[in-house]
């Protein structure tokens, strides 16, 4: 099959594990070399070399804090030190912290933002000056349907998510003239996914006063497909925005919510 994306180069944050993790594989497949930056040095080199043993692709692992401009600024600089370009920059590392807001600590509320807001605008910052001197590239945000509408006990995270179509939006407007493209993708319930197996389970039966089974349920019966969003649903969007099928669309951000978010 032909490869969408072939000898593209692409940076993924957050793309050591769960949904960062099968971005990388995917764009892989694709035909890109990859950089997966990640706060954790080792799940980082983990899907690197998962990237060099199962394809023909090249990738390195860069530890990097999106919070921290100088480490943002070195990740940028180590992609051009070895690849030389920077094709498709995807936003994807994020956290999400839920409770209640008359008792949300409010460090953990600034931690959110930062990661997900701050750390969005870090990266896109320093991905644009590479792609406005190459006159081309993509940048893609890895949003939420929370981005969309508020989330219940999640004020944080929700909070984040609609600053980040705001922020996708208002980029894209500025680096339309430079031939840069800045889309968003709105996942819906990653049900079986690491963030939701591994905490958001955890965190909502806590917060609403169920098991991990009801939540499970709870979200699954909001969906109009009956089905929760897989990793592939999201991939297949990602890649069609990255891909020049996608050269008319700017500053979008697009759901993929099973129906669950229409607007």
């Amino acid at each position: 099959m032909e490869r969408q994306f072939e000898d593209k180069i692409a940076l993924v944050t957050g793309g050591g594990q769960g949904l960062g993790q099968a971005i990388c594989l995917r764009l892989a497949q694709e035909g890109c070399h990859l950089v997966v930056a990640d706060i954790k040095e080792a799940t980082a080199q983990h899907t690197a070399d998962q990237i060099v043993a199962e394809t023909d692709r090249r990738a390195i692992a860069v530890k990097t804090d999106v919070t921290d401009e100088d480490q943002v600024a070195a990740l940028v600089e180590r992609t051009l030190q070895e690849f030389g370009r920077l094709d498709i920059c995807v936003s994807n590392a994020g956290i999400l912290v839920a409770e209640e807001v008359a008792e949300f600590p409010a460090e953990k509320w600034r931690a959110v933002m930062n990661v997900n807001l701050f750390g969005y605008f870090l990266i896109a910052k320093h991905a644009a000056r590479v792609m406005m001197a190459q006159k081309s590239g993509v940048i893609i945000q890895v949003n939420s349907k929370s981005g969309k509408k508020g989330s219940y006990k999640n004020s944080a995270y929700a909070a984040s998510k609609f600053g980040g179509i705001g922020l996708t939006q208002s980029i894209a407007l500025e680096l339309a003239p430079h031939g840069v493209r800045v889309n968003a993708i709105c996942p819906g319930n990653l049900l079986e996914g690491t963030l939701w197996q591994e905490s958001l389970l955890d965190q909502y039966s806590r917060t609403q006063g169920l098991t991990k089974e009801q939540v499970y349920r709870k979200y699954l019966e909001q969906v109009p497909l009956k089905r929760a969003c897989t990793y592939d649903d999201v991939c297949n969007v990602l890649v069609f925005l990255a891909s020049d099928q996608a050269s008319y669309m700017t500053g979008q951000a697009i759901n993929v919510t099973g129906g669950q978010e229409m607007r």
